[in-house]
């Protein structure tokens, strides 16, 4: 309608007729027509992707905490979680490499997570996250190790995921090491700024704090080091004399689990140093476990160290 039919809606039908026909909501209104006359839309081909961007990869690559000269070297990760899957897939003798990442890089929030190997295709590769790693590992290599049958696995694997894992979070984020280990390793790669860092640092203590209250009204620093001791030393009678535990002729998932832990406490390098050594000084002691992670690290890790 023109303005003036806009004023008199009750105009008789001889002057509706003289309108012209109806617009689709489709139709271009003829000021924009008449720009894009002027300035026709032109389409380009697809970007490329940059020359550094990995393609056709033939080899699998696990995204772990690290540092730069870390991961181009290989150095076992800084990171518990992330190094049991590293040293892992190194006992399955699967060729991959490792790169430098954060938890905001990973699908499911988390690190480890591993990108299979790309083809040559045009369809990309799903990241396998740390909960599928040792599936997708049994399916991967031709060496796979079997887990031990020992009705005794689940146990012992408790004390490491619980006892150990608990004291090593207090250890690392709500000790005086926070400053020395936590800070340089998790914190200050984050950001140049210093709220973002006082918020990073912030979220990590309250998240370990709150892990912990899980298992206890209060953070018990005394108890949850003596609880590790405990399981420090029951690892320790496990083992014995063996080469690997359970007696097994290759070392698998469980020995990886604790070379993740004791490898650290050992680590003198690990961010700025211990500040807080009682974690540490429960492990000194077990002997069975010290010779445990050097057969590791010197069999795996020795072009790393």
């Amino acid at each position: 309608m023109t303005s003036q039919d806009n004023t008199n809606i009750e105009a008789p039908a001889r002057r509706r007729s003289q309108q012209p026909a109806s617009r689709s909501i489709f139709d271009v209104p003829a000021p924009i027509k008449q720009l894009f006359d002027r300035f026709p839309l032109v389409t380009y081909p697809i970007n490329h992707l940059p020359q550094r961007a990995p393609q056709h990869r033939n080899a699998p690559i696990l995204h772990i905490f690290t540092t730069t000269e870390g991961a181009s070297i290989g150095a076992p990760s800084y990171n518990p979680a992330c190094l049991k899957w590293q040293t892992y897939l190194k006992f399955s003798d699967i060729d991959f490499r490792v790169v430098a990442s954060s938890n905001h890089a990973s699908p499911s929030g988390a690190l480890p997570f591993l990108l299979p190997t790309q083809p040559d295709t045009l369809k990309p590769v799903q990241p396998v996250p740390s909960g599928k790693l040792q599936r997708w590992t049994m399916n991967n290599s031709e060496t796979a190790i079997e887990e031990s049958g020992d009705l005794r696995y689940e146990a012992y694997l408790s004390l490491l995921d619980h006892r150990i894992r608990r004291a090593w979070l207090y250890n690392i984020y709500l000790s005086n090491n926070f400053t020395s280990i936590a800070e340089p390793l998790y914190i200050l790669p984050t950001s140049n700024n210093p709220f973002v860092r006082l918020t990073v640092a912030r979220e990590l203590r309250l998240a370990a704090e709150k892990e912990l209250l899980k298992y206890s009204a209060i953070v018990n620093a005394e108890m949850l080091y003596n609880q590790a001791g405990e399981a420090l030393e029951a690892l320790d009678s496990l083992l014995g004399d063996q080469e690997w535990f359970f007696g097994a002729e290759k070392p698998g998932l469980f020995d990886a689990s604790v070379f993740a832990y004791t490898h650290l406490l050992l680590d003198d390098g690990l961010g700025k140093g211990w500040l807080d050594t009682s974690l540490r000084n429960t492990l000194e002691s077990r002997q069975h476990l010290i010779a445990h992670r050097n057969r590791i690290l010197n069999k795996y890790f020795s072009s790393t160290t």
